[in-house]
């Protein structure tokens, strides 16, 4: 497809699949950013990228060269509605468009650093608000990990783990790897077959997501909200009234913003949005609907 005519100076980025070849399942989910005709940046999930190199590096065409580079740099998402005020705060660019990256230089104050250094400011992140990612030499990760929060000190900046970041994409329905998407659930699915380029003459996995494309994934990764006071979580076996097991849930948490339990479940494709279901929560039957995900209205690309 074309690429998009962005302005200041910014470039594209790309969410994209690692497809195995003999089964179709998802090694990793990561995002390409393309610096240049022939430099291409990939950012796999940390425990993922040695594996992703590896599968990288054997398949390379003489010329291409493929390196490992997860040790030099770091990622820091800054997200929320007011993160585009605490990224010019540190004096980066934070007016470019969603899925795209800008090459910046953050010179840093004097109490958390000395000397200028590079810093790609990505209009990314997973949690489904306005946010950014800020790619780093891991050297640098300390002094604007610290500047952020001295600028930040008046927005009412906080630090938040990945607990915070899971709930969040939960509620916008957004899948994670190890758990919504692995090499034993294929991207159809888990629904992200957008992120399949399927009219490319050839890529790892081609031939049997496309069987399975025709002839229906045997199951599908749909939404479920509680209808009362359960909480599931993964592994949880999801049931119809009569007792048949239909699937398993794969992300399940309680929503802070909906007051309400939330999962995302990998079920039979017959089983369809507005079914009621039940989950067994250690022990005790919970009632749930099937629902279309996300959960809340997201806002990243405000």
């Amino acid at each position: 497809p074309d690429r998009p005519d962005y302005t200041n100076g910014a470039r594209g980025a790309q969410y994209t699949l690692c497809c195995d070849d003999s089964t179709g399942g998802v090694v990793d989910d990561l995002i390409v950013y393309l610096r240049a005709d022939d430099d291409v940046f990939l950012v796999p999930n940390a425990a993922n990228n040695a594996e992703v190199v590896r599968r990288l590096t054997e398949a390379a065409p003489a010329g291409v060269d493929v390196r490992n580079l997860h040790r030099d740099f770091a990622v820091i998402a800054v997200q929320g509605p007011r993160s585009p005020e605490l990224i010019e705060a540190l004096g980066l660019p934070a007016d470019h468009p969603y899925m795209s990256f800008i090459d910046a230089t953050w010179t840093p104050t004097a109490s958390v650093g000395s000397q200028p250094t590079d810093v790609t400011v990505c209009r990314s992140g997973y949690t489904g608000e306005r946010g950014y990612e800020l790619v780093v030499r891991s050297a640098d990760a300390g002094g604007i990990w610290d500047q952020l929060f001295d600028a930040g000190a008046a927005l009412g900046v906080q630090a938040c783990g990945l607990g915070a970041r899971d709930t969040l994409r939960t509620e916008m329905g957004y899948p994670l790897h190890g758990q919504d998407l692995s090499l034993d659930i294929t991207p159809n699915q888990a629904r992200v077959g957008w992120a399949v380029g399927w009219q490319k003459p050839s890529f790892w996995g081609r031939d049997v997501l496309l069987a399975e494309r025709a002839a229906g994934p045997p199951r599908i990764l749909r939404g479920l909200e509680s209808l009362d006071r359960g909480i599931p979580r993964p592994h949880m076996v999801v049931r119809t009234a009569a007792g048949e097991v239909v699937g398993e849930v794969t992300s399940g948490t309680f929503s802070p913003t909906r007051r309400v339990g939330i999962a995302l479940a990998l079920l039979r494709p017959d089983i369809a949005e507005g079914d009621e279901v039940q989950v067994d929560v250690r022990g005790r039957t919970s009632n749930m609907r099937v629902v279309k995900p996300p959960f809340i209205e997201g806002s990243r690309t405000g």
